[in-house]
């Protein structure tokens, strides 16, 4: 389970795919940090993220598991609800379907 939770990595340095995906690594990290959880709780329920992604053959990638994980943490530890979660989202999406014309 150890291995498949790990941090990709490519000659021992941390490799993403899309710049969201580090901005979603360093806000695991930075809310981590802040002491608003601890990381073996992160970590937990990223293995569950995982495992359960896994069982049901689901082809996402690994951050946005990473980011489905952190998601449901905020919201179990009553940082965010579900639903002021959604409502940020849909904020950050319509701001950047603004920015680009469209």
């Amino acid at each position: 389970m150890e291995a498949q939770i790990a941090l990709p990595r490519e000659n021992g340095e941390l490799i993403f795919q899309a710049p969201w995906e580090a901005r979603a690594f360093g806000l695991a990290v930075a809310l981590n940090q802040k002491e608003l959880y601890e990381w073996r709780e992160f970590s937990a329920e990223l293995a569950a993220t995982i495992a359960a992604a896994d069982q049901n053959d689901d082809p996402a990638n690994y951050y946005t598991r990473w980011i489905a994980s952190l998601e449901e943490l905020i919201i179990a530890k009553g940082l965010l609800s579900r639903e002021q979660l959604d409502a940020k989202t849909a904020e950050y999406a319509a701001n950047i379907h603004d920015e680009h014309g469209h």
